[in-house]
């Protein structure tokens, strides 16, 4: 007779391949119809804790890259793992939509045809780029199973969005903490615009390298103890000289004078030497800090030049003296700042030198009619014929130079009027904007916990932030000024309004509308004496303000300001997390977020940076179509997100392997649950050893989840799912699930304990492989069905199960029994354990239930020693383990060797059989 018809054997329509990428997008599909995450929300109504991710905007421009779908896979994993605890969730996605990016595509496309175009027909042309991606980033988001309100997204380029960046703005010149002034930045003089670093890009330039000599004034040469002394600096651009204001020296150096009267710094006394520029003799030695706020004279024009120190001067080239103009240079223009230098830029927009010559004595009286409206360049052999003697050494080099993009010239560093956030004026409380932030972040909690010294070393040390740009694709800086005093206007009437005018017309309304036109009706001020200010808001502070937009504006459900938590890349510690910090200290004096997570970056297998030249680009979409999105997923949840990620085939093909293990695992539990109505609580040894077992690992399981430590509890899971549950518990139940009666007491206890850790499995893994489990609950049996009929009903609960089991010598001896077994089928001399009998001398093994013992070894048969002769034996401590040929016959049903006679069934089966 063939017994296989008798047997129970597991069934259930959960498919051992998922066939991912095919099946995936049809439930997506179905969750967006059936409005997953409006149900999620009504499902937690009543729930007592709350939290909310409030999203980074990526960029509305180019197609997502790997690094995107980390950022917002992370994201959903956060958010589900607090909405499957039981959580109350909400999590609004949004993208930043303005900024140069976008402004030169749409330049590219436009071509010349821009040059025509008003203002707010470019902007119109920006505003459908960047819809065009919102709609392709929303749908490939949506791809990757991310869940949230994808149909109400923000987006900074809305009407009303645009409104509340403005009056974000307008709370902080309220403060006091705006101010106008002039810094240097790109500036490209063939085009006569202002450049930010991506227009820029970098060439061979051939330019001067010369030494110069300033004389020290008396009071510096005293200071010092020489009599006569000259400040050598270096130079590559001589046409700087002209608006020379300090020479810059390293704050922890000592510099030389040597025998010809010349200062360098000390380190670089030997390079000196060798260059032919200084003798070598060094007669007197001193710390940079004894010249500091002291003169040298500019042979130019006789101007001073105060000494300063800057952390700026290395001493890897030049003298250690470093020629500062701080209308010509970011460091110069930082370091001049703390000393309250004045800005000199004597250098128009076209690159000429202009009247700032005449007006600030720049050079002497008689050379002006030949400088004024000289290009720059032009006046570099005139400026070094100029110098005479006061040339230490010139000579010529090529080195790489910044190139306007668009034009291909050489651009220059020209300091113009923009506006700053001024980190230190104590306009909050008496308290400055960086001591209110340094504050603020001690009260946010860091993952990981470095992240706090990262942004507090950059608070501490960043300057006054500078907003503005000159260009056409932003949020206007929407003031008018007097046009007589040029001072800028702050009327809470006036700005108010023109808020109101945003919310209805959106920003183009500042170019579009007249000056009347935005002021407010029966307003105190004359249009004719007024006049917009024209630039743009940086695009940071665009995303730095969303908190105030989306969390304060009541136009989004997306949860309470302060902000549970924002999750971006550590790269952030420098941008979105610092001008969000910095927004929100200004207007309410503490930070947006009650909690900062930071994920590296996304590399290949090797740790080398992806990109398109060395063919290592891998796609989401590229992953999802060969392997599935809950493999990219899991892919996720397996790294240390900590540190730069690793990605590559080899290793999306073992993150598929440990997918494999736990689909397998939940297929083997609802097959084998197929047939239960009810849990049972009369469990058998076997079933309170692994109850106990998932209980602890399920909770460690939960807090490494609840702390966002997903790698370790991932880790941690998998190692019970291989180990315990299927290389154990599984493996010995299937004699019981398969043989024994269908109502008998040993199966329904094993089915009720696999019923219950199914539950909470589900709902562990159910953040990360929320498709999985969807799939699973809708072809579970009833049993798991009575409390989740899909993947958003499930709520995960504690286990409790805290029975005492000493397992400590079963797990031990088991493990040296197998040892034992696994050699002699390597031998040939068995071929499954079935074929033995275990003997043992150990009263705390035989004391327990006996087919249960003989199960936890799966052999035919557990006695005391009684056998003179063995296949092997062993020992665990005192007690003795024989494993001894079976004596009894093979069940022809359950293969057990404990049938009486050849051919007979087992006492167990021929029950069964009855």
């Amino acid at each position: 007779m063939d017994y296989k018809d008798t047997l129970l054997l597991p069934a259930t329509d959960f498919a051992m391949r998922g066939n991912l990428s095919e099946q995936e997008p049809k439930r997506y599909a179905k969750w967006s119809e059936e409005k997953a995450y409006e149900k999620m929300k009504a499902k937690r109504q009543k729930a007592g804790v709350s939290f909310n991710i409030h999203d980074g905007p990526p960029y509305a421009n180019g197609h997502l890259h790997i690094g995107h779908a980390l950022n917002k896979i992370l994201k959903d994993i956060i958010l589900k793992t607090h909405y499957f605890f039981g959580d109350s969730v909400r999590y609004t996605p949004g993208w930043d939509c303005h900024g140069l990016p976008i402004e030169q595509q749409v330049e590219v496309k436009l071509g010349e045809a821009k040059k025509t175009m008003s203002k707010s027909a470019i902007r119109s042309e920006c505003r459908a780029w960047a819809t065009n991606f919102v709609n392709i980033q929303r749908d490939e988001f949506k791809t990757l199973g991310i869940l949230g309100g994808w149909e109400d997204p923000y987006l900074t380029m809305k009407f009303k969005f645009e409104a509340n960046i403005y009056r974000t703005l307008c709370e902080v010149a309220k403060k006091g903490l705006l101010i106008e002034r002039s810094k240097p930045v790109f500036w490209s003089w063939a085009a006569r615009s202002a450049l930010a670093e991506a227009e820029v890009e970098y060439e061979d330039k051939e330019d001067y390298s010369l030494y110069v000599a300033f004389e020290l004034s008396k009071e510096a040469c005293e200071k010092i103890g020489v009599q006569n002394a000259k400040a050598v600096i270096w130079t590559t651009t001589p046409w700087t000289l002209v608006a020379n204001q300090a020479i810059s020296l390293n704050p922890n150096e000592k510099y030389s004078v040597t025998s010809e009267g010349y200062i360098v710094a000390s380190a670089l006394v030997e390079t000196l030497v060798n260059q032919g520029i200084i003798s070598g003799k060094i007669i007197k030695e001193f710390a940079s800090k004894e010249l500091e706020n002291l003169n040298a004279i500019n042979p130019l024009n006789g101007r001073n030049s105060v000494f300063i120190l800057g952390e700026h001067v290395l001493m890897d080239g030049g003298t250690g003296l470093v020629h500062t103009a701080p209308g010509h240079g970011e460091d110069d223009y930082f370091a001049s700042l703390r000393y309250g230098i004045e800005v000199i830029m004597p250098v128009d927009e076209a690159g000429l030198y202009d009247e700032t010559l005449r007006v600030k004595k720049l050079l002497p009286e008689n050379l002006l009619n030949e400088f004024i409206g000289l290009h720059i360049f032009k006046a570099n052999e005139k400026i070094v014929e100029l110098l005479g003697d006061s040339v230490v050494k010139v000579s010529k080099f090529v080195h790489s130079y910044p190139f306007c993009w668009r034009t291909h010239k050489p651009v220059i560093y020209r300091a113009t009027k923009q506006w700053f956030i001024a980190m230190d004026e104590p306009k909050l409380d008496g308290k400055t904007l960086r001591t209110t932030a340094l504050e603020a972040l001690k009260q946010v909690k860091f993952y990981p916990e470095v992240g706090v010294k990262r942004i507090t070393s950059m608070i501490e040390n960043r300057p006054d932030w500078c907003i503005s740009r000159q260009r056409d694709w932003g949020v206007p800086i929407a003031f008018f000024r007097d046009r007589a005093t040029k001072e800028p206007i702050f009327d809470t009437e006036i700005l108010d309004n023109v808020a109101k005018i945003f919310d209805e017309k959106g920003a183009d309304a500042w170019w579009d509308l007249e000056i009347a036109d935005l002021l407010p009706k029966d307003s105190k001020y004359d249009p004719a004496n007024l006049e917009k200010v024209m630039d743009i808001l940086d695009v940071w502070f665009d995303s730095g303000s969303t908190w105030n937009a989306v969390l304060n504006s009541g136009d989004y459900d997306a949860g309470g300001y302060q902000a549970d938590m924002y999750l971006e890349g550590s790269d952030q510690h420098r941008g979105w997390f610092q001008s969000s910090l910095l927004l929100s200290c200004a207007v309410n004096q503490k930070a947006p977020y009650k909690s900062v997570l930071t994920h590296g970056f996304t590399v290949d297998g090797n740790g080398n940076k992806m990109s398109k030249s060395k063919g290592n680009v891998i796609a989401p979409a590229d992953v999802a179509k060969k392997y599935g999105t809950e493999i990219l997923r899991l892919w996720v949840g397996l790294s240390d997100y900590s540190s730069d990620l690793k990605i590559s085939d080899d290793i999306l093909k073992q993150v598929g392997e440990q997918y494999r293990k736990i689909r397998n695992t939940v297929r083997f539990l609802l097959a084998n649950i197929n047939d239960l109505d009810d849990i049972s609580s009369n469990f058998t040894m076997l079933d309170k050893w692994i109850l106990v077992r998932a209980t602890k690992t399920f909770n460690e399981v939960s807090i490494c989840f609840k702390n966002y430590e997903f790698s370790k509890g991932f880790n941690i899971l998998l190692n019970f799912l291989s180990g315990d549950l299927s290389g154990v518990y599984l493996d010995i139940c299937k004699d019981r699930l398969y043989c024994d009666e269908l109502e008998s007491s040993r199966r329904r206890s094993a089915q009720s304990a696999m019923a219950i850790i199914t539950k909470s499995l589900l709902a562990l893994i159910a953040p990360t492989l929320t498709y999985t489990v969807d799939e699973a609950l809708e072809v579970a049996p009833n049993i798991i069905k009575k409390s989740a009929n899909d993947v958003f009903e499930l709520v995960y609960k504690p286990l409790e199960f805290d029975y005492k089991i000493e397992d400590e010598l079963l797990r031990s001896s088991r493990e040296k029994f197998n040892e034992i077994i696994d050699t002699l089928k390597k031998d040939k001399i068995i071929k499954s354990t079935l074929e033995v009998i275990l003997e043992t001398s150990s009263n705390e093994v035989l004391s327990n239930d006996l087919d249960e013992v003989i199960d936890w070894y799966m052999v035919s048969f557990v006695r005391g020693v009684e056998s003179d002769e063995c296949l092997a034996e062993f020992d665990i401590g005192n007690d003795k383990f024989k494993i001894v040929k079976a004596d009894r016959f093979k069940c022809p049903r359950c293969w057990k060797y404990s049938a009486k006679n050849d051919g007979d069934l087992c006492p167990r089966c021929a029950k069964v059989m009855k």
